[in-house]
């Protein structure tokens, strides 16, 4: 057994006796759940011949105008709203 290994156990004995609980309870470790969110993937629009292809609004299933047909999730932005001019 190596050192890290080791110290590992040593500090799950000493978590157990000082919290009376497991430190690294199994449902916390299975992280395969998580899987399709750990990727830098951006959406990208769909082209043609170096064109933005456009959206065929006759299928509501999907959206011809990004690869993969799902279109990306607005941001909101959260900070200042703009102001409306008083017109006197």
């Amino acid at each position: 057994m190596s050192d890290l290994e080791t110290f590992k156990t040593l500090v799950d004995d000493v978590w157990k006796i000082v919290f009376g609980t497991e430190r690294r309870p199994l449902k916390y470790t299975d992280l395969s759940k998580f899987e399709g969110m750990m990727t830098d993937k951006k959406p990208k629009r769909a082209r043609t011949k170096g064109r933005y292809k456009a959206d065929d609004k006759s299928t509501a299933y999907t959206n011809e105008a990004w690869v993969g047909g799902k279109a990306p999730t607005e941001v909101k932005t959260i900070g200042y709203k703009k102001r409306k001019k008083n017109v006197d």
